[in-house]
């Protein structure tokens, strides 16, 4: 099958053909002809299956033909709200990306910087807004921007939005959106809460699952190494030493372990930048660029600053830190092995992770391989004695 199969128009096969795509990917022929007819989504996808343009095209191609045939006045008609703004100027690039030879124009509204820039941009007129929950309520707050034109509405991410204490704010901005919609609402895993979400702003929906929530990317190689704590660092320096090592992403489970990291990796003479919630958005931008262009060949991560990261060819993430939380381990290897293409996920698990590991192995119902022969295996058997609590402070 072809994106021509899918009856979508000649600017944006010609845009699709410019970005180098061939055939659509499995949620991309589901959800394309779908969303064509109107229908509404509940899309259940992974990262890295294709999901943005998946709902990007047919978002287009619908404002198009509408914008063709009736007024040339530009009302913002298409709201795409996601958790991260990683994430939203990642949507925002595909958007325009996607749509350079349509005539829409996106913009993207979200925190950590100035507003400025974004009122004026919708001062002078978009079609498409992509935003995060905070900023966008702030600005409707202000009388900034008004959702009464909206026609299309998009929730992505919409577990992460729950994870980020987010829904709240989400419920307020749906507030403000017309009924009479089409709703798309993706995410890479349904708990209740977002099922109950889902039956509450979705009209007959059309279902979408491309993969089972559980499973791992199939061309990704996973292994673990057993290692204690202290000597994570030094493993780590080993696995990244290697000239060839190239586009890893390292996970930490804390921002201040993402600075440690970092810091001790530069000292080892291996050029790392540091990505997380406490960093302000143009360090975070210099960080993403520095990794994106190839400056700098590893970046260490939280889970909620990766989560909007898409980075073609990343050749190996690693888990620095095993995540509590299965699920996790899902989406942060999720981004290797994209698009088909071959990945490397490694896990560094001490003995308190080792609870974690059999979390993680029952979720995607496989052994993951562990790296036996390595120079620094594990030593310490036994739990990690708690930590002294902290004397109390002495009142001045």
């Amino acid at each position: 099958m072809t994106f021509k199969d899918l009856q979508l128009i000649e600017p944006l096969l010609r845009a699709v053909r410019g970005e180098g795509y061939e055939s659509p990917s499995p949620i991309q022929r589901q959800a394309i002809p779908l969303l064509l007819t109107g229908r509404d989504i509940l899309g259940c996808a992974q990262t890295g299956t294709g999901k943005t343009a998946a709902f990007a095209l047919p978002i287009l191609q619908t404002l198009y033909k509408q914008r063709a045939g009736g007024s040339q006045r530009r009302l913002l008609r298409a709201l795409i709200l996601t958790p991260t703004r990683e994430l939203a100027l990642q949507i925002a690039e595909s958007f325009q990306a996607y749509g350079r030879y349509t005539g829409l124009v996106a913009a993207c509204v979200y925190g950590g910087v100035s507003q400025v820039p974004q009122v004026e941009a919708l001062r002078a007129g978009v079609d498409i807004l992509v935003a995060t929950p905070g900023r966008l309520n702030d600005l409707i707050g202000q009388g900034l921007c008004d959702l009464r034109t909206i026609t299309i509405f998009t929730l992505d991410e919409a577990d992460r939005m729950l994870d980020m204490g987010f829904i709240n704010d989400v419920k307020k901005v749906i507030a403000r959106i017309p009924a009479a919609r089409q709703t798309l609402l993706f995410s890479a895993t349904m708990p209740k809460e977002i099922e109950a979400l889902a039956a509450h702003i979705l009209k007959n929906p059309a279902k979408v699952a491309v993969t089972p929530v559980a499973s791992t990317v199939e061309t990704t190689e996973q292994w673990v190494y057993f290692v204690d704590k202290p000597n994570k660092v030094n493993l780590l320096i080993g696995l990244l030493e290697p000239p060839d090592a190239e586009s890893t992403l390292v996970f930490s489970r804390t921002k201040h372990g993402a600075d440690r990291i970092c810091k001790q990796l530069c000292r080892a003479g291996i050029d790392a930048r540091a990505i997380h919630g406490d960093k302000s958005q143009g360090a975070r931008q210099r960080a993403l660029g520095d990794f994106k262009s190839g400056r700098v060949r590893v970046l260490v991560a939280t889970d909620i600053a990766a989560r909007g990261i898409d980075i073609e060819e990343l050749s190996c993430v690693i888990n620095y830190d095993l995540p509590n939380e299965p699920e996790t381990y899902v989406h942060r290897i999720g981004r290797t092995g994209r698009a088909g293409l071959s990945g490397i996920a490694l896990s560094l698990c001490d003995f308190d992770e080792m609870a974690y590991l059999k979390d993680i192995e029952k979720l995607i119902k496989k052994e993951i391989a562990v790296v036996e022969d390595h120079p620094w295996p594990m030593q310490v058997f036994e739990p990690a004695p708690p930590k002294p609590p902290r004397p109390p402070r002495r009142s001045r």
